[in-house]
């Protein structure tokens, strides 16, 4: 799928102890690098699973391609996948790398394709899964001969930038329009960061948009604020709480309205297909 622009004027999502983020306006056309930024409890994440069709926002709009926010949540869902969100796509630590890879592919196949897909011949449907995880990783930069045990290597043994690289190629197998990346800085080094940071400029260069939620946006990124000055937003000068902020986030991914639907309808079959049953 090309990448999809994305627009938002004066969107804001309230909890219920106050503004997650309020009056958030910007245009990105297709293939951008958009940057969240803003400190911890800033809204940072409500804002990415708002304009990824994960929240419904309390006032403003918002466009994801065709997909209007708050209108069409269903549609920009479709076009748009998640990585390294907290609470949302948690990996597990006790799963392979292969494991992941083939569980997410299995269920893009059962539940974001056709139904002539599932009628294939069985060699079809292996070359297709094949591909599909081929493609992710490439993207992704992850090299499963360089991690120590290849592909039977745990998800507790990866170094910090591969767990996101792994979370970024199983998103990316949806191959969807947009990606949103949450906490691309968190606990990274300086060296580190830039790393993140160019794999993800390399995705939005070769046609994805790409919303990444950091505390302070690369330069060449379209930078989004959710923290004005005196802890305001940007956009209309008006101060969240700051505990408010704090526990929206943590709603964001313990809430149940944050959950694929179609995972958690397709889990038990992807399961016994990878032998988790």
């Amino acid at each position: 799928m090309a990448g999809v622009g994305v627009t938002a004027r004066g969107l804001g999502l309230e909890g219920p102890r106050g503004w997650a983020f309020r009056g958030v306006s910007f245009e990105a056309e297709p293939g951008a690098l958009i940057a969240v930024e803003g400190p911890s409890g800033s809204g940072r994440t409500c804002l990415l699973l708002a304009l990824t069709g994960r929240m419904r926002p309390t006032e403003g709009s918002a466009t994801v391609g065709g997909a209007a926010i708050p209108r069409r949540l269903a549609a920009a869902r479709r076009v748009g996948a998640l990585a390294h969100v907290p609470g949302v796509t948690d990996l597990d630590p006790s799963l392979t790398v292969g494991e992941h890879l083939r569980e997410r592919a299995l269920l893009q196949r059962r539940f974001g394709g056709s139904l002539r897909g599932l009628l294939r011949p069985r060699a079809e449907r292996v070359a297709w899964t094949r591909g599909r995880i081929e493609r992710a990783l490439a993207a992704a930069g992850l090299d499963r001969d360089a991690l120590p045990k290849g592909s039977r290597t745990a998800v507790r043994d990866l170094e910090r930038v591969e767990e996101l690289r792994l979370s970024v190629a199983l998103a990316l197998i949806g191959e969807p329009g947009l990606l949103g990346v949450d906490d691309t800085d968190l606990k990274l080094s300086g060296t580190e960061r830039a790393e993140v940071w160019a794999l993800l400029r390399s995705i939005a260069a070769a046609g994805t948009t790409v919303v990444a939620v950091c505390s302070e946006a690369p330069e060449g990124a379209v930078a989004v604020s959710t923290a004005g000055h005196d802890g305001a937003s940007d956009a209309d000068g008006v101060a969240p709480p700051e505990d408010a902020d704090a526990d929206s986030e943590k709603a964001a991914a313990d809430s149940p309205r944050v959950a694929d639907d179609n995972a958690k309808e397709g889990g038990a079959d992807a399961f016994a297909e990878t032998g988790r049953a």
